[in-house]
């Protein structure tokens, strides 16, 4: 599509490919911050940049303002009431179409907030793309990175359960690529990776890549969440992956689907190919 096209958490994991991706298309790409200067520098200099949060209704005129799609996600710690009503009031001045970052198996749990955001999008006067991605590969590098490093271990309460991690990257292409192709509209995609991978696995790879033994820790949940607080985790997002890692462990996330490739015409990232994208990161300092 040609137009304007609004980027919710440009600077984040998959927002910022969003970004990146569409800065190739003929649409115009409008990124949304707190922050906005500093949110622009890390882009070229057609992108624009407007100061908006959803919690904050003053801000979403100028944000709305002659867009007519929408890459939307749930911002840690908010609830789902502004991004409602935020939905709503993108559909009043004319949104065409919103494409929301949704999670895997959103669909089968009501109460979820991304399901609640999904039925409310489902029922707005726009259409809609939900993307349902697994587990991101990239949170071996963020919330998990500093054991890893420092103690050789992955440290998360998961079992024996597998998978289908994904590559935060290629969610971000997929997104692109549904705000540009209007036969994604009315659609709902699950995202994941080629292949389901048990933590088990994924210490192995590490292992082989870092060329150094990682081993799974396989805490209990008491010991996840206690060692997640004395970090300075916050407890919302504590409890959202321990609940993540018990879906995890009781086999509910091991599905996967060929999804990116249809879309992308191309295999989405191999957990291998991750780990050695970003083996320097994962590097004592």
């Amino acid at each position: 599509m040609k137009g304007r096209i609004l980027v919710t958490g440009a600077t984040g994991t998959v927002g910022s490919t969003v970004v990146h991706v569409l800065e190739d298309e003929t649409a115009t790409v409008r990124i949304a911050s707190r922050r906005p200067e500093e949110a622009k520098d890390a882009f070229s200099a057609d992108v624009e940049s407007v100061a908006f949060s959803v919690t904050e209704p003053e801000t979403w005129g100028q944000t709305l303002d002659g867009v007519d799609a929408i890459f939307l996600m749930l911002p840690p710690g908010t609830g789902v009431d502004p991004i409602r009503e935020f939905v709503d009031a993108a559909a009043r001045v004319g949104v065409e179409h919103v494409t929301f970052l949704s999670i895997l198996g959103a669909e089968t749990v009501p109460v979820l907030p991304h399901r609640r955001i999904e039925r409310h999008l489902a029922a707005a006067a726009v259409e809609f793309t939900f993307l349902r991605a697994a587990y991101f590969a990239q949170n071996l590098l963020d919330i998990h990175r500093p054991e890893i490093v420092e103690r050789d271990e992955i440290f998360v309460p998961a079992g024996d359960g597998a998978m289908g991690i994904i590559d935060a990257r290629d969610v971000g292409q997929v997104a692109a690529t549904a705000l540009v192709e209007p036969e994604h509209r009315n659609r709902a995609y699950t995202l994941t990776g080629p292949e389901s991978v048990s933590f088990h696995e994924l210490a192995r790879v590490a292992s082989d890549v870092l060329e150094r033994q990682v081993r799974y820790a396989d805490p209990s949940v008491v010991q996840f969440a206690r060692r997640m607080y004395a970090r300075g985790i916050a407890p919302g997002l504590i409890a959202f992956m321990i609940a993540e890692y018990t879906v995890t462990r009781l086999g509910w996330a091991s599905r996967t689907s060929d999804t990116v490739q249809n879309i992308l015409g191309r295999e989405p990232s191999t957990l291998r190919k991750f780990l050695e994208d970003h083996r320097v990161d994962l590097q004592a300092e």
